[in-house]
Parts: structure tokens; sequence; C-alpha cells
């Protein structure tokens, strides 16, 4: 695969483009990361506000009308509400699971079913979260084939 890079002057004009003669997986993960770079939310941890990458960000989660953004080590509180969320990272792999999760998609190792039609997603921290009966199809939909971000 060739690279090439070209300077600009002004940061509003930077931009990447890939030409593929398909899109692998392998031109995916570089599309996801290509999208999750710059990509960052303001969390709060102990009074303090963070900038936090969205590719560190596990999964999103209310509580008690707060969110809240799990690292693999920390849990920040956001301001935003988890339906925007939702909506605004949607295209760089955040897919609700329930009524009261968003997770990363890139951070899930394994899926495994569960009782009542529902499944475990197991997280490469170790965590694991239950799918909700109502999100299983859009998982499935999104993890087999029709990625939301295809180009």
């Amino acid at each position: 695969m060739k690279t090439e890079v070209h300077r600009v002057k002004e940061k509003k004009d930077e931009k990447v483009t890939i030409e593929c003669v398909e899109l692998t997986e392998d031109v995916r993960e570089i599309l996801v990361f290509i999208q999750s770079k710059g990509h960052e939310i303001t969390g709060m941890l102990d009074g303090t506000y963070t900038q936090l990458l969205l590719s560190d960000i596990f999964y999103f989660e209310a509580l008690d009308e707060h969110v809240f953004a799990y690292t693999k080590d920390q849990v920040y509180e956001i301001r935003s509400r988890l339906y925007e969320v939702e909506e605004r990272y949607q295209d760089i792999y955040f897919l609700r699971i329930s009524k009261s999760i968003v997770v990363n998609l890139r951070k899930i190792q394994t899926i495994t079913p569960a009782l009542n039609a529902r499944f475990t997603a197991h997280l490469k921290n170790g965590e694991q979260l239950i799918v909700s009966r109502q999100y299983v199809k859009q998982l499935k939909k999104t993890l087999l084939g029709g990625q939301k971000n295809e180009v």
C-alpha cells in the first residue's frame, strides 16, 4: 500500500483520502482510526475537567440523570445526554446496546449468547455488558455487515 503526505497551509484544509479496490477489514480499521482521532469529549473526575479521546472510551452509561464515560481505568461524568452521545458518535463505532448504555464496538472482544434472547458483550478491559433484546438485531447487523460508516 502506497502512502503520500502533502502539506497544506491551514488546519481547515487538512483531509485524508483513501483509495482502495475494496473496503477490506484493514481499510475499515484505518478509516475508524482516522475518524476517531481528534474526536474528544470533556469529562469530569474529582472536580477536574479532562479532555477524553473517544478512542479511549469503552462505553457510556446513563445512571440517575447523569451520563458517565468509562475508560480502561477511570469513570468520568460528562455533560451530554445519552441520546446525544449516541447520535453524535454513531458513525465512529458507538452503538446503543441497552436503554442506558452506548458501547464502543472497537472495545468489544467477544459477544456470547445470554438468557432470554440477550447477549453479553465482553470488553477488552474485562468488563461484561448485557445487550438488551431490542438492540441485538442492530448489533448483529452492524457487526456482521452493513457497517454504518461504509464509504
